[in-house]
């Protein structure tokens, strides 16, 4: 099983540091999330390490699904730069979010959502272009995120011809159960922490309510060949969680 680490919990070591870290307690995937000191990568240095990646393509300041054309746009542009890097590194999956919606934008949701499939449209096609796989995430239970479900994200995806990211920690947030993501065979990568499902917490992996002993066993039977990245908030996480999978995986 490809199980990789997010830059998240590594912030805001170099991305020297954080490859050499990752290599030196034998991670060989790593997601890179492209947001500040991370937004413009040289894609020699990664390279120049035998690690795998993957791409999160930036989301604090970007939203895929704005109402305001122009921000819209340039996010677009954002995750198509994430799909030109992921071209010259050679990563296997793009990560990117639907979009949300703005506090004064709340009262137009079919317009945000009508927003977020144009923009999914253009950035699917550009990854197919340039051999990428583009995953779309599901969200937390949080006000103003748009695919919380993972049907609606099922059905989106399969609009655009792309696949999904599913985010145990955002599913178990909303009440799904592993048995209802493992129904799915338009997952391509997956986002693993771990809450007791009142809040997207990111804790290590195994340490509170999330049945990750049925999520590893369902993907095995299933063939499952995509990356599984621990996607946690600081270096002590990533530990306990890569220790935790162990036991689980032998």
């Amino acid at each position: 099983m490809k199980i990789g680490v997010s830059t998240l919990a590594l912030f805001p070591m170099s991305l020297e540091d954080i490859l050499d870290y990752l290599v030196s307690i034998d991670v060989k995937y790593c997601e890179l999330m492209l947001e500040y000191p991370y937004n413009h990568i040289d894609h020699d240095i990664v390279n120049s390490y035998s690690i795998e990646t993957s791409i999160h393509a930036p989301l604090s300041d970007v939203n895929i699904a704005s109402l305001n054309d122009s921000i819209r746009k340039a996010s677009v542009e954002e995750v198509k730069n994430s799909i030109n890097l992921a071209s010259k590194i050679g990563s296997e999956a793009v990560v990117v979010h639907p979009g949300h919606m703005a506090f004064l934008a709340r009262k137009f949701q079919e317009k945000i959502r009508e927003n977020s499939l144009i923009s999914l449209k253009e950035c699917s096609r550009f990854a197919e272009e340039h051999g990428i796989k583009l995953c779309v995430e599901n969200m937390p239970d949080m006000e103003g995120m748009i695919c919380k479900g993972i049907d609606e994200l099922n059905e989106l995806v399969q609009e655009i011809g792309a696949l999904m990211t599913v985010d145990v920690g955002h599913a178990h947030n909303v009440g799904i159960s592993i048995d209802e993501i493992l129904k799915y065979d338009t997952i391509g990568h997956f986002h693993l922490s771990d809450n007791d499902g009142s809040f997207d917490n990111h804790n290590a992996v195994g340490s509170k309510d999330i049945d990750f002993k049925s999520l590893f066993e369902g993907l095995n039977k299933k063939k499952f060949n995509g990356i599984l990245v621990v996607e946690v908030t600081n270096k002590d996480e990533i530990l306990e969680s890569l220790n935790y999978i162990k036991k689980l995986t032998g």
